[in-house]
């Protein structure tokens, strides 16, 4: 069912599907988290729930439930105001990244290589909506031309590939990053899997750099895209995904 042709009495005291598991796969984030608060609220079962999906939409809310679980994380810093985000992006060195807090695919996210485009961007973003003047500042993470996304199902990890990123610095494949299978280690399983126990996902893609000191987790992603990783690595996640779903119906 198109999300955008949803209707849901809250109301109503009879369920507004005939299934009770529902798979959410709402690319957008607000028309995702509204629907799976409605759905549950009506007595459905949403994979991924309504508090998962509120912790992956948020980057800030991510990122908390990420070192509350003690699972290594790029540096972070919040600032709410454009005084304070130059102040912070100073103490945190050059160069450093600025991404909404809300957002996919890596859009409005920056690279500030100085203090002339830290200035200049975030003066931007200060006559923008709202939202976007909560200053979300991040380490940029000395690694390879790649990041790694890993496919946790129901507490395992079955995919993972190398997302290289071309000529952006961002390694999203919906910009023209390009897919390549990794190989599961242990290492990768388990921060894999620890990752997707924070935010509470059934089936979640976690997105890990490589820095100099290892593996780390920098967004866990509650409604993970996989058209590209079943031809770099040959897994049948939607396959995967289905059996997983009559599994849960049944028990």
């Amino acid at each position: 069912m198109d999300c955008k042709d949803l209707s849901i009495d809250l109301n109503s005291r009879e369920l507004a599907l005939d299934d009770v598991l529902v798979l959410q796969r709402t690319v957008s984030y607000f028309r995702n988290v509204h629907s799976t608060a409605a759905l549950e609220s009506r007595g459905h079962r949403v994979v991924n729930s309504f508090s998962c999906a509120w912790v992956c939409g948020n980057k800030l809310f991510g990122t908390r439930a990420l070192v509350e679980h003690g699972i290594p994380t790029p540096r972070t810093v919040l600032s709410m105001a454009e005084e304070s985000a130059l102040g912070s992006i100073a103490k945190m060195g050059y160069p450093t990244v600025l991404k909404p807090v809300v957002g996919s695919w890596g859009r409005l996210s920056a690279l500030l290589k100085d203090q002339d485009a830290a200035k200049a961007v975030i003066e931007d973003r200060e006559h923008m909506f709202p939202l976007y003047q909560i200053y979300y500042l991040q380490e940029f993470v000395d690694k390879p031309q790649r990041d790694i996304r890993t496919f946790v199902l129901g507490g395992k990890t079955i995919a993972a590939i190398y997302r290289y990123s071309g000529s952006d610095w961002r390694t999203n494949t919906a910009r023209g990053g390009r897919a390549e299978k990794c190989e599961i280690t242990p290492e990768l399983d388990e921060l894999s899997v620890r990752a997707a126990e924070a935010v509470g996902g059934d089936f979640v893609g976690v997105d890990l750099m490589e820095g100099k000191d290892g593996l780390v987790v920098h967004e866990v992603n509650n409604t993970t895209e996989f058209k590209n990783t079943v031809p770099a690595t040959g897994v049948d996640i939607p396959g995967m995904v289905i059996d997983y779903l009559t599994d849960v119906q049944k028990r």
